[in-house]
């Protein structure tokens, strides 16, 4: 599994969110970009990033520091956050994103998704936020009566191979993941897929590590870092079983 440093930008900031709420937030770099240099330097070999105001807007906001951060790293990025149009999604590929994450337009729109799943097949990864077991939209303000696994299934029946599973429950609490639940939704992918929400130690990645679920690929992880409560290679070892 690899380690993901998470970088959501709102405002123009690196920011975390407590349990996916846009009134707990807490800033830690005043330039993404920042964040992303430290990360890099700290070892890390990927980044996910976020664009909070995207997602709350339904359009891209911080696809200039997307291109920066890009520039400035040097390593793979993940970008998701408002992209629900194609264009949104060519854009974000343009300004060098690696893969791009969709979210609620993927689950609202078949059309949109069978479109970006056809014209850039790996390279798209749907984001499955679930609040209470159900999927949340909207970035995360919004919550549907549709189970997580039934989201999934519907997507999987329609290409999606990878995806990111994000318990916004649990975002930002450092109280560690649900295993349970973990173990559920590897299950019902057929592909693989990232875990985020609520990694605080260095056993909780251990643990989501001795599941053994050969389709969860990585982990992210962003409070965690940002207060130091590991390093990215400590993170990283324990990770590959090596701690």
């Amino acid at each position: 599994m690899i380690l993901y440093p998470a970088i959501d930008i709102r405002g123009g900031r690196a920011v975390r969110l407590t349990h996916g709420r846009f009134d707990a937030e807490t800033v830690y770099y005043d330039d993404p970009a920042d964040a992303a240099r430290s990360w890099v330097e700290a070892g890390a070999r990927f980044l996910h990033v976020v664009d909070l105001d995207g997602a709350k807007a339904g359009a891209p906001a911080a696809i200039g520091h997307l291109r920066r951060i890009v520039a400035g790293t040097g390593v793979p990025v993940q970008y998701g956050g408002g992209l629900r149009t194609v264009e949104a999604v060519r854009d974000a590929l343009r300004a060098g994103a690696e893969r791009v994450i969709v979210g609620t337009a993927a689950l609202r729109d078949v059309d949109f998704l069978d479109e970006i799943v056809a014209a850039y097949g790996p390279r798209v990864v749907v984001s499955v936020d679930v609040r209470g077991g159900k999927i949340a939209t909207a970035g995360w303000t919004e919550v549907t009566d549709m189970p997580a696994v039934h989201a999934i299934e519907r997507l999987r029946d329609r290409g999606v191979a990878s995806f990111v599973y994000t318990d916004a429950d649990r975002d930002g609490a450092l109280d560690g993941p649900s295993l349970e639940d973990v173990a559920t939704i590897a299950r019902a992918v057929r592909g693989h897929f990232l875990y985020a929400g609520g990694v605080g130690a260095l056993d909780h990645l251990r643990a989501l590590r001795d599941l053994r679920q050969v389709n969860l690929a990585g982990v992210i992880v962003g409070k965690a870092l940002y207060e130091r409560r590991f390093t990215i290679a400590e993170a990283q070892a324990a990770l590959d079983g090596k701690s």
